[in-house]
């Protein structure tokens, strides 16, 4: 039995890959400097998993930005807008990942969107009809290079196996602007890829790696038609190397039968979230003789420890349909952190039961020991394992669990209707049309970062820490006055970071200090985990949102993260039902809401960013496996307040289009979307819907340092107009403010105001 690793972390176990590429942004340091940092990341991390015993090591999974714009950039899917910046290769690369704005040119970043059911982000290939698609990088090719090069002077274990992004997910992921669609490219992207596997066979790769997560998603007929044209092309075109089909993130019912007989030489399946993994393979009359199983037994998107009895269980069931197993995680480790080793504050009663990427390689090595063994669970680790699942553990809060059983199903309704509640807050507020606000945070400069970390390390007082932070929001107050925005925020300085701050206030919840996950190019989250019953003890922002409303007369907006949020960027508990944990979660915020209305906040934003991101892949489980709970927790969460108090939220980069009723049945009075990227393709499905919910579609986008014009964010509100009443509309930026500079963010707010005064003028 060999073990196998689908792909591992390439920021570093420190971030050490975010530290470099900013400082490159910022011109501080050479290409030559960035290049080395990216080499010595990706030595460390193969000789890492070579040292644990793991005998199928990725390479080419390491990316300066995203995976899907290296796939896009080998095969020439460069847009002209960015060619015609004649920029350096990788600063091409960086301006279709950010934008740009310059000497060269000014441009936009490619869309961003949720990279399945998962917080991190990919970048969104462009392919118009006149795309040239062929061969035209050398990442795949230089980087096995290097991995073979690094095995062999480390003598060490394991064989070098390059991963790309497959095809078929390639295509089905694409953005076609033209009149063309994937079909249309189904040849030339076959043929590239055939080229691909041509020239790593001659230098010696042993297997390849293809990931096609969107296999797992529904597919049409068509769809299957599109999977089989590519590679039963790419199949035939092999030579010595062996071909590992990856899919992840489900399970693949849709195509099992197509993909079983096309001849893969390994099929990695996820038998973590494939409901049908096994079932599929339990049910075939006889798995692929000379076939590997690549079986997904160790998560690759939680941080518990594996469960060792129920993994062995699984694979006993799959060595009676074939014994050519490799035992694997379910998909990347690009979705925990590095190591438990960082982590030198966390109680060992509680590290006992984590495992991150570098303690998964172990779990990998334990489970084919086991397994390989004559008496499995006999074996000392597989014990030691079995202790550790037997331990009952702490965390169960009585109270918390009565109080979600007490709960009635008309605490589920607002009062009055949402028609009847516009009226009563359009006369309250008495705003312009279009009004403008923010989503929420202001940049996070580093005197910011650094006041929180002296109060953290007890170098400051509570009161110095308090008083720092009132003088940022009483100029971030005075500066939205002067701008001229009519709903304004407090600026959010007191929290690293919109779901971690909440869990620190939170009952339930422990923490890590250096377990960092990447969500987009070089954002880095901290998710903390959900150890047991969550509850709130006191109030969490309160007093810093009465504060920023004692400094004007304009409405302050309570910022809150929502449930489904909180949950979904967390490490939830495997004890009990996610349901049940998002509605611990929605009565603690519930008793916030309630108190920021008490004191007086009448505009309250409870976001609920990553909605969509549990949700299941195949439509048939929407309603029964999610939207079920997910919605009606937001919606326990506001339904106490009065008629006058409004409720807004905003949701970011995924794609809300086929969820418009849902959303719009979460009962909000405002919803703000991430829009300006995939170029406010989400208006269509709002006016299709009759969306009935106020909505600020984003009219600019934050995770680039450009500043938009003031015709540009005019333009697009013109655009939104055709689509949305203006009486229902808002001006606002795409997302929270927190990673810009102060000086691009005081730019392009004071663009958005002109804007949309502008607009407002023409309405008249």
């Amino acid at each position: 039995m060999k073990t196998s690793v689908v792909g591992f972390p390439r920021i570093g176990a420190l971030r050490e890959l975010k530290f470099a590429s900013e400082k490159y942004f910022r011109k501080e340091i050479s290409l030559q400097e960035l290049e080395s940092c990216a080499g010595d990341l990706r030595a460390r991390h193969i000789t890492e998993q070579s040292s644990a015993g793991i005998d199928f090591i990725p390479c080419n999974d390491f990316s300066f930005y995203d995976g899907m714009l290296d796939t896009a950039v080998l095969v020439n899917a460069v847009p002209a807008r960015y060619r015609k910046l004649n920029l350096p290769p990788l600063d091409t690369y960086f301006a279709m990942a950010r934008g740009y704005q310059g000497e060269a040119g000014d441009v936009r970043a490619l869309a961003m969107k949720k990279w399945f059911n998962t917080n991190y982000h990919y970048i969104v290939p462009e392919i118009d009809d006149d795309t040239e698609i062929k061969l035209a990088g050398t990442k795949p090719f230089d980087e096995f290079e290097e991995a073979k090069n690094i095995l062999e002077k480390a003598g060490g274990n394991g064989c070098a196996k390059p991963v790309l992004t497959g095809p078929f997910t390639f295509l089905k992921l694409a953005r076609f602007t033209g009149g063309k669609n994937a079909a249309d490219f189904a040849e030339d992207v076959a043929s590239v890829f055939t080229a691909v596997v041509s020239r790593l066979e001659k230098a010696g790769a042993q297997w390849i790696q293809f990931d096609e997560p969107a296999l797992v998603f529904d597919l049409t007929a068509a769809d299957k038609e599109l999977f089989c044209t590519i590679y039963r092309k790419l199949l035939a075109a092999r030579g010595v190397s062996k071909i590992l089909l990856q899919t992840y993130f489900g399970d693949i019912r849709d195509c099992f039968g197509e993909v079983c007989s096309l001849g893969f030489d390994g099929i990695g399946l996820d038998f973590v979230e494939g409901k049908k993994s096994l079932e599929l393979v339990e049910g075939c009359p006889s798995f692929p003789s000379g076939t590997v199983l690549f079986a997904g037994l160790v998560n690759g998107k939680n941080i518990w420890r594996n469960d060792y009895q129920k993994t062995v269980d699984i694979m006993e069931k799959l060595c009676k349909k074939t014994d050519n197993i490799a035992v694997s995680t379910s998909c990347s480790l690009l979705h925990v952190p590095y190591t438990l080793e960082n982590e030198k504050k966390m109680k060992d009663e509680y590290k006992k039961y984590f495992a991150f990427a570098a303690e998964k390689l172990r779990e990998l090595a334990d489970l084919r020991d086991i397994c390989q063994s004559d008496n499995p669970r006999q074996q000392e680790s597989y014990v030691s394992n079995r202790k550790l699942f037997e331990t009952v553990r702490p965390g169960l809060d009585e109270a918390v669990r009565k109080r979600c059983a007490s709960v009635r199903q008309e605490d589920f309704t607002r009062l009055p209707e949402f028609a009847v509640r516009e009226k009563i807050q359009k006369q309250r507020f008495n705003l312009p049309l279009l009004p403008t606000t923010t989503i929420g945070s202001f940049p996070q400069t580093s005197d910011v970062k650094a006041n929180r970390s002296a109060f953290r390390k007890g170098e400051i007082t509570e009161n110095q820490y308090i008083s720092f932070n009132r003088k940022k929001i009483a100029d971030c107050i005075a500066f939205q006055e002067k701008t001229g925005l009519d709903v304004l925020v407090h600026g959010e300085y007191e929290r690293n970071d919109m779901v971690e701050y909440f869990g620190e206030c939170l009952d339930g919840y422990i923490f890590t200090e250096r377990a960092w996950v990447q969500s987009y190019g070089t954002r880095c989250v901290k998710p903390p985990v959900v150890w047991g019953d969550v509850s709130r003890a006191k109030p969490m922002t309160v007093s810093w949102s009465q504060y920023a409303k004692s400094l004007t007369d304009k409405p302050v907006k309570g910022m809150l993260t929502g449930p489904v949020t909180i949950l979904n960027w967390s490490f939830p508990r495997e004890d009990i039902a996610l349901k049940d944990c998002a509605m611990q979660i929605a009565l603690a915020i519930r008793d916030e809401v309630l108190d920021l209305e008490a004191a007086g906040i009448s505009v309250i934003q409870i976001d609920e960013a990553a909605l969509r991101e549990k949700l299941p892949l195949r439509k048939s489980d929407w309603e029964e496996d999610y939207l079920s709970w997910a919605i009606p927790a937001f919606r326990l969460v506001h339904s106490g307040v009065k008629p006058e108090t409004q409720i807004h939220t905003h949701m970011c980069y995924s794609e809300f289009t086929d969820i418009i009723p849902a959303i719009d049945n979460m009962d909000a009075d405002v919803i703000t979307f991430e829009a300006s990227r995939s170029d406010l393709q989400i208006l269509d499905a709002l006016k299709a819907n009759n969306f009935k919910t106020e909505v600020g579609p984003g009219v600019y986008d934050i995770h680039s340092p450009r500043v938009p014009s003031v015709e540009e964010i005019a333009a697009a509100l013109r655009k939104m107009l055709d689509k949305i009443p203006s009486g229902k509309l808002w001006v606002n930026p795409d997302c929270g403010l927190k990673t810009r500079g102060t000086p691009e963010t005081e730019a392009s707010l004071a663009n958005l105001v002109a804007a949309a005064r502008i607009v407002r003028e023409e309405l008249k």
